[in-house]
């Protein structure tokens, strides 16, 4: 059993159709009261990752606190994604908006559906960038490294700061 009563989280944002900062804006919006943001990063415009053909992304990180556990705070995230109009699509194509798990305390998480920490956030620079504007010194559960390490080690290229941070 998980225990949640205010676990610190740190959530991915990423959306790359349509008006991505209004997309950005809108799923911040759509967390409380299940999740109660705690601190944004500033967002990065970084090109596509996994898939080149399609437009560039704009990314975000969120710190926040939630008392749902791990699956519950999936499904709610899904939830907030359909309802904000994203559809089905293939693997790391484009997207309306994506809400990712990055870690959920020091919790070491594995089921069929959710792997915590999020299994590749660790070589993503769109994700490590606006990670370490927020926690430099934080540990990676799984690899011991610091974001602030892991960031430097991560291929950079494609990324620059697009706004400053927004609630």
């Amino acid at each position: 059993m998980v225990t949640t009563h205010h676990t610190d989280i740190y959530l991915a944002l990423g959306s790359n159709l349509g008006d991505r900062l209004a997309n950005l804006a809108a799923a911040r919006a759509s967390l409380p009261p299940s999740v109660n943001l705690v601190r944004v990063s500033p967002i990065y415009e970084t090109i596509p990752w996994g898939y080149d053909d399609q437009p560039d992304f704009l990314n975000q990180v969120l710190q926040a606190e939630t008392d749902l556990e791990p699956e519950a705070l999936l499904t709610f995230l899904k939830q907030i994604e359909a309802q904000l109009g994203r559809l089905p699509t293939f693997r790391n194509g484009p997207r309306l908006i994506d809400i990712d798990i990055l870690l959920y305390g020091q919790l070491v998480y594995q089921s069929p559906t959710l792997t915590i920490p999020h299994p590749r956030f660790a070589e993503r620079a769109f994700v490590l960038f606006p990670l370490a504007y927020l926690a430099p010194d934080l540990v990676h559960p799984v690899s011991g490294q610091t974001v602030r390490a892991l960031q430097t080690a991560a291929r950079c290229k494609g990324i620059k700061l697009y706004a400053e941070p927004q609630k």
